[in-house]
Formats: structure tokens, C-alpha cells, sequence
């Protein structure tokens, strides 16, 4: 099967994406066809082998619409910045409501200005008002009305195309009520004509009153007010993937035979050393070759610390070089880099569908119409009533301006397209729709260990030594596992970096599953688990009570000794990651069922999940009976989400409702999975899920307002309420609240921007708490020490010991004052105090003492 990406052009309302998905639906070999409103795009899976991209492309054609294949490379998206299609979009419809306006302004006020609280020129009056001036009222309507249905004008012709195919749309039914009016102005206009050469003044004022040339060009002129005001809201629903595309430089600095070229990031390959100054993005994945720096990864990421970077370290395209002089080898360009990866997932999300928008498009489908049918009914209803023409008229024509296919086309596809990209922002890619609306029903989460829930490989845990000195015995263990490949001795070795004095192993050797015994400086030491120091000989009945302790926490105590004793014991684990107990309370909290995944016995699975809070345990599951074990759970009725970043993870990721990659795993898990962490943040999975909730209650609240506005829009339309209430809508009223029904839907979806995740959450709290516990220990200090203040100043007046003493305890007095010398010999007084006290103050207490402060 091929999977291929279509623009598609014409459409209008969700009834043309339903006429088109159906057209190429019926194609054989088309699989999987799903057309987007919002977008203007297509994704169709299909068998190469039966139909071609241009039997599709004809298929679309046929059903009135236009179609092209999107081939963009990662290389042209970075390199060019086109203008927008929704950008062109709406400037040319800016243009176009513009003189709208314009010549919609004199059309009203020619036709209304008896009507409204109006100012009227006296040469207005003589032009148009009055029976004598009936034809020249009608025709300056006529004449200014026919600017603005040409400047319209593909009202008329789409809608009336698509209704010739038998497939009518939002554009038939503006057309239709359009036209409709500006016909049955026209005929008004013969009438008038007709009656003032019969001298029929009768019919020349009932002509005269019902000529609906305002509603026709009101009714399109609202129409493209709100269009326009929706693809602006639309615009912004896409600035996540708009960012992203941004972020790549067009150009890149590259090392070839010893000299610096400034080259197009399409021309770069794999290899190339590229040199990145400061401030300069990264053009490309790679490895930094020389110099160190601090790179920011927030827009790849989300997170907004800046990472620290050094030789052996990873660079990714898209993020920005901070401070340092890098040169890096280029490991992946173009297409294969991780943002032209992130931009063409997120794309292909945003232009996927959600099954809830099945619903939506099978009423569309038939919703057009309908309406017509209904709009010819009530008609035809109040005009054999009794009712006049031109009531029966209107009611026709605002059934058909005011009922809303495009609120209903839009209310899936514009929240998914913010809410994946909002996950892109927060490093949460979604890669369907369908995972979107996955996630939000799940209620159980399935987490891998190792990777997932830990970091992944061990860290030293613990150091016991038996009565040898501590710094000794890591030299040794360092010397000894420096020479073993064995997880558990690079953490040995890690540990005791900065810790050991060089010494040097000699006659290494690796004993399988056991451990490795080695000579330093002529003595024979040994480093392994219980099984391979007992076969030495050596006895640990003294150390067993250690070791088990050590081993129901969870972690792996390997024993040192040399030829004569146990020197002592290091216990090793992977570690539990900083966010995991946070990420499993988090998913307890949204009611869903945690449980610990891994091929580890019970006993250490069970550590690491009493510590993160995990009650529930699937432990010594090999790698090939992971997926049974969510097959197991989805058997019970479970709607399970699978979190692991192993390539023994993809058959599991696969199986489960939703399976969700950690960003740092392998590729194999990713490709299996519907949704993936950048990050590498088990929290970002909790984000996932509250993204997914959020977003499934803003389509169910936009599909609500799109029917219900229908539901009573329609019948008040059709003069339901009219015999018992008077109520009747204006063909302008009906337009106007058909265009603002699209715009609140565009603009709930639109809400969803402002969703915080879990992390940012998290962080914002963390920092809160930072805070506070400054200010507690800041005034923790100052309550113990004190802020100390110290003034000297001089005072005149003083003349023996009696009148040191008077100054003195007249200064000590005073409030915040803690001590306070004054010196008689030099007429001086120094204070000190715990706030911060005037000048006057002083000066005030020393006068009323009976002596002088002396100003500077």
C-alpha cells in the first residue's frame, strides 16, 4: 500500500470533502481516503498495483473539485519561505470584502435611509424618494449591487457547479438565496416599471418595498465577513507547524578540503562537518566534533533549560547554538533530520480525521440538500397558506442563507490541527487523529521499566566497604571494571571518575554471567555476584543479611575482594527517573490504571514500583510475550496505551489501543507507536492524555453548537415561530449568523492553545516551592541574625560623663535600636539597629534630650 498527500482546491463546506472523499472512495483500490476541510488536503492509501496518483487527481476533477499531489521535501521547507496559501487567502479576501463594503454602504443606505434614523441631503430626496422616483431608487440598487456579486462571484459559480453535479454545497445555498434575491429584485424592478405606465401606483409601492437588492448583496458581503474572520483563526491554528519550520536555517557553514563554503542546507550530506557560530541554528542531526557550547532544544523539546553540549555529544536540526564556536558532523540531512520528521508528523496529523468526525461528515453529506428541499417546502407551505409572494420568498431565502454545513465540517478537523499542534509545541507528537481521539478513552497505561520508568542503565547505589579505606577500595574496583563492557561495571567505573588514583589492571579476565578477577600490582582480585566469590572460596555469611537488603530494594550488589578477604560491596540499580512517582500519581488522579511492565523477577520489579507509587505488576515477561500481555488486558475490556522505548517494545506498541514512544528510544518503537515523547519525560504522557481529553470535549462542544445551531436556526428560518410569536428571520440576519456560527467554532478550538502541560506544571510548581523555601530560610536568617544598620553621626552640647550617659539612653530607647556607643572625647554617637531609622529621627530625640545632632 502507498500512502499520498493531495491539496485539493474548491472545496467550501464539509460537504464537498464528504463528495470528494466519496469520489475517490469509490475507486478500486483506493484503502483509506480522509479529506480535510480545514487544510484543503487529502491523504489517500491505495494500491499502486490497480489506480495511479492520476486516476485520483481525475476523480477529484469529476466530482467538480481541483486536486495536485503535495511534494514538498524537508529541504524546500526549510529553504524557502513562501507565502502561505491561507496568507493569500486572506488578503485576497480582504481586497474583496473591502469594496464589498464599499459599494454594500450606498446599497443599504439608498434603500433604508426612511428606514433608519438617517440623516437625508435634500438632493437624496429628490433622487429617490417618492413613486416618481421608483425606477431610479430600484435601479441605483440594481446597478450598485452588481460590483459586488461579481467581486463574489464564486458563490455562484461553485455552488451553482456543484449543484448541476448533484452534489450541492454551502457555496449553492449562498449562491441560490444570492441570486434568488437579486433575480426577484430585477422582476421588481419590471414590475415598477410596469405599473407606473399603467398607473398602477398600488403595485409600484408594493414592489417598491420588496426589492431584496440589499439582501442579495448583504447576504454575500456577510458571508465573506465571516469567511474572512475564519481563515485569520484558521491561520493561527497552524503557527505550531509554522514555528517548526522556521527554526532550520536556509543556509549552513561546511568544512570541505580545509576550507569554509557557505552552502543551501539541500546541498548538505551526510558527513559534512559543519561549523556553527553563536546564535546560529543547527542545519542538521550530527555529532559535535570540536568545542563546547549551550544549546537551546525548547522548540524541539519543549524544555527551556538550555543543555550543555561537549565533544561525543548530539546535535539536532532546528535547535539554536547559545554561546560556544561548535564544528559537528553531520549524521542525518534533509528529509531524514528530526524537525523534517516532526513538521511532516505533525502535518500529517493535523490533515488526518478523527472516527468522531465520521458523524459530522455523513450528515454533511446530505445536510445541503436537505436544505434546499426544506427551504422549497416552507415556500411553497406559506404561499398556499395565504401569505404574500414576497413573504414566502424570504422565508425560502433565509432557510437556505442561514443553515450552517461549514461549522459542522470544521468542528473536528480545526481542533485537531491546534491540539497536535500544541503537543508539537510541548513536545508531544500525535501522529493521527485517531490517536487523538484514542487517548482520551483510555483507562489503562502500560509502562515498560526499563527506559520508561528508570533511566534506562545502572548508577551506583551504595558503597560498603569491609575495613578497608574507602578511596582505596573505588581505585581498585575502578582499575578492576575498567576493562569489562558490562553495564554494571561502566557504572562502577562512572562512579569512581573523580573519586579513584590510577591503578592498572593486568591479566583481565571476564567471567561469564559471574563476574571478573584480575592483577594490580601483582595481587589477584576478584569483582562479581555471590555464585562466582563462593566458587573462590571465599565465605559471605557475614555479608548476607547486606546483600539481601540490597537485593529486595531493587538493586545489584557486586562483591570486591582480593586474594585473602572481601574488601567490599557496591550495589548498582537503575535508578527510577526524577518525573516517574509524579507521572504515575498524575495518571492515578485522571482514574487510570498504572501497571509496571517488565522482563525483571518480582522481587526488583517490585522495589522500583513500591517506590513510584505502581500497584500493579506483570513481572519475567520476555520480550516476545509483551504484546500478549496487552492482549490480555484488552480482553478484559481495558482500552490500554502501551509506553515503552525498546526495539522489544514495537510488537507491544503495536498491539496496544495507543501505543506512546519515549523520544531518546529506538526508531522501531517509534514508527510502531501513535504517539511520541520527545522529551523522554513520562509526564509529557500525561499531557498526552489530558491533551487528548481537552480536545475530544472542544469537537463534541463544536459539533453541539453546529447542530443545535441548525436545529433552531432552521425552523425560525422556515416561520415556525411567526403564527404564535411574530418571529421571522431577514435573509441578512440569516447570513449574518450563518458566517459568526463558523467563526465561534474556529475560535473554541482556538482555546485550547492556552493548555499548560504536565511538565511546565510541574516546573512552575517546583520553582514555587524554590521560592518559598528561600523566603523561609531568608527570614529563618534574618529573625536569627538580623538586618543590621549603622549610623555615626556628631553631637554638640556634651560636656561631661552625666551627658554621655543622657544621650546614650535617650538613642537606646528608641525602636529597632540594639546598640548604641557614644564618645565623649570625639562628640560623636555611633548606633546600631536592626530597621532602617531617619536622620530626623535621631536628630529629634537627641534635641528633646537637651543637645545638638550636627548635620554633614
Amino acid at each position: 500500500m502507498t500512502k499520498e498527500n493531495f491539496d485539493v482546491t474548491g472545496m467550501s463546506c464539509s460537504a464537498c470533502s464528504a463528495r470528494v472523499e466519496r469520489a475517490v472512495g469509490k475507486l478500486v483500490g483506493a484503502d483509506n481516503v480522509s479529506v480535510n476541510l480545514l487544510t484543503n488536503s487529502m491523504q489517500v492509501k491505495f494500491d499502486d498495483a490497480k489506480i495511479s496518483v492520476a486516476q485520483i487527481v481525475d476523480a477529484v476533477i469529476n466530482a467538480g473539485y481541483g486536486a495536485s499531489p503535495k511534494k514538498i521535501s524537508a529541504a524546500q521547507i526549510k529553504t524557502s519561505t513562501p507565502e502561505r496559501t491561507i496568507d493569500k487567502e486572506i488578503s485576497g479576501m480582504r481586497t474583496r470584502l473591502t469594496w464589498s463594503i464599499i459599494f454594500l454602504l450606498p446599497t443599504v443606505y439608498i434603500a433604508m435611509h426612511n428606514m433608519l434614523p438617517l440623516p437625508v441631503p435634500p438632493v437624496v430626496a429628490e433622487l429617490f424618494d417618492g413613486r416618481a422616483n421608483a425606477v431610479t431608487f430600484a435601479f441605483a440598487q440594481f446597478l450598485l449591487i452588481l460590483p459586488i456579486m461579481y467581486l463574489n462571484r464564486k458563490y455562484y459559480i461553485n455552488g451553482f457547479k456543484t449543484l448541476a453535479a448533484g452534489a450541492p454545497n454551502m457555496d449553492s445555498l449562498v449562491g441560490l438565496g444570492s441570486m434568488a434575491a437579486a433575480a426577484f429584485g430585477a422582476f421588481a424592478l419590471f414590475r415598477i416599471g410596469q405599473g407606473l405606465g399603467a398607473g398602477n401606483f398600488a403595485l409600484v409601492d408594493e414592489y417598491s418595498r420588496n426589492l431584496y437588492f440589499e439582501s442579495a448583496g448583504m447576504i454575500v458581503t456577510l458571508i465573506t465577513v465571516g469567511k474572512y474572520f475564519e481563515a485569520r483563526a484558521k491561520g493561527k491554528t497552524s503557527q505550531a507547524v509554522e514555528k517548526l519550520m522556521n527554526l532550520a536555517p536556509k543556509q549552513a557553514t561546511v568544512l570541505r578540503g580545509g576550507q569554509e563554503f557557505t552552502i543551501a542546507v539541500e546541498e548538505l550530506l551526510i558527513g559534512d562537518k559543519i561549523l556553527v557560530k553563536p546564535g546560529e541554528s543547527f542545519a542538521a542531526d550530527g555529532i559535535i566534533l570540536d568545542g563546547a557550547t549551550t544549546i537551546d532544544e525548547s522548540a524541539i523539546t519543549g524544555e527551556s533549560l538550555p543543555v550543555n553540549k561537549t565533544v561525543g555529544d548530539s546535535v539536532t536540526s532546528g535547535t539554536i547554538n547559545q554561546s560556544g564556536f561548535v564544528k559537528f558532523r553531520a549524521v542525518k540531512v534533509g528529509g531524514e533530520t528530526t524537525i523534517s520528521k516532526i513538521i511532516a508528523l505533525v502535518e500529517e496529523a493535523s490533515a488526518s480525521k478523527a472516527p468522531i468526525a465520521k458523524t459530522a461528515d455523513k450528515v454533511a453529506g446530505i445536510f445541503v440538500p436537505a436544505v434546499i428541499v426544506v427551504a422549497l417546502v416552507a415556500g411553497s407551505f406559506w404561499l398556499l397558506s395565504g401569505a404574500s409572494v414576497e413573504f414566502a420568498f424570504s422565508i425560502a431565502v433565509s432557510i437556505l442563507v442561514i443553515s450552517c454545513p461549514c461549522a459542522l465540517g470544521l468542528a473536528t478537523p480545526v481542533a485537531i490541527m491546534v491540539g497536535t499542534g500544541k503537543g508539537a509545541e510541548n513536545g508531544i507528537l500525535i501522529k493521527s487523529g485517531e490517536a487523538l481521539e484514542t487517548a482520551h478513552a483510555i483507562d489503562t497505561v502500560v509502562l515498560d521499566k526499563t527506559g520508561t520508568l528508570t533511566e534506562g542503565k545502572p548508577f551506583v547505589t551504595d558503597v560498603l566497604t569491609c575495613g578497608v579505606d574507602e578511596k582505596n577500595f573505588l581505585a581498585i574496583a575502578a582499575a578492576l571494571e575498567s576493562k569489562s563492557e558490562h553495564p554494571l561495571a561502566q557504572a562502577v567505573t562512572n562512579f569512581a571518575a573523580d573519586k579513584k588514583t590510577p591503578l592498572v589492571a593486568e591479566d583481565f579476565q571476564a567471567v561469564f554471567g559471574k563476574g571478573v578477577r584480575a592483577k594490580i600490582d601483582g595481587v589477584e582480585y576478584f569483582a562479581g555476584n555471590e555464585t562466582f566469590l563462593a566458587e573462590q572460596g571465599f565465605n559471605l555469611d557475614s555479608l548476607r543479611e547486606k546483600i539481601s537488603a540490597l537485593s529486595v530494594e531493587g538493586k545489584t550488589p557486586i562483591i570486591f575482594a582480593d586474594d585473602k578477604k572481601i574488601l567490599g560491596v557496591i550495589a548498582a540499580a537503575d535508578v527510577e527517573k526524577k518525573t516517574s512517582a509524579q507521572a504515575v500519581e498524575e495518571f492515578k488522579n485522571l482514574g487510570v490504571d498504572v501497571i509496571m511492565l517488565t522482563g525483571d523477577n518480582e522481587r526488583t520489579a517490585r522495589a522500583i514500583a513500591q517506590k513510584l507509587g505502581v500497584e500493579k505488576i506483570i513481572a519475567g515477561v520476555l520480550p516476545d510475550n509483551k504484546a500478549q500481555a496487552i492482549e490480555k488486558l484488552q480482553a478484559q475490556g481495558k482500552k490500554v496505551a502501551m509506553i515503552g522505548d525498546g526495539i522489544n517494545d514495537a510488537p507491544a506498541l503495536a498491539k496496544a489501543d495507543l501505543g506512546v514512544a519515549i523520544g531518546a528510544g529506538t526508531d522501531v518503537a517509534i514508527e510502531s507507536a501513535g504517539a511520541v515523547l520527545v522529551r523522554n519525560d513520562l509526564l509529557d504522557a500525561v499531557s498526552a492524555i489530558k491533551l487528548s481529553r481537552a480536545v475530544m470535549i472542544n469537537i463534541k462542544q463544536n459539533l453541539f453548537w453546529a447542530f443545535f445551531y441548525n436545529v433552531i436556526c432552521i425552523p425560525l428560518a422556515a416561520g415556525v415561530f411567526y403564527p404564535a410569536f411574530g418571529l421571522k428571520l431577514s435573509p441578512m440576519i440569516g447570513a449574518a449568523a450563518m458566517s459568526m456560527s463558523s467563526v465561534c467554532v474556529v475560535l473554541n478550538a482556538l482555546r485550547l492553545k492556552t493548555m499548560r502541560n504536565a511538565q511546565c506544571v510541574m516546573r512552575n510548581e517546583e520553582a514555587i516551592r524554590n521560592v518559598e523555601v528561600r523566603v523561609e530560610n531568608l527570614q529563618t536568617e534574618i529573625f536569627k541574625e538580623g538586618i543590621q544598620m549603622q549610623k555615626t553621626f556628631k553631637v554638640e552640647g556634651m560636656m561631661c560623663k552625666h551627658c554621655q550617659k543622657h544621650v546614650h539612653d535617650a538613642l537606646a530607647k528608641m525602636d529597632g535600636v540594639t546598640a548604641v556607643e557614644v564618645s565623649l572625647e570625639n562628640n560623636s554617637a555611633t548606633v546600631t539597629a536592626t530597621k532602617e531609622i531617619s536622620i530626623d529621627d535621631f536628630a529629634k530625640v537627641i534635641d528633646d534630650a537637651g543637645y545638638e545632632l550636627v548635620r554633614n
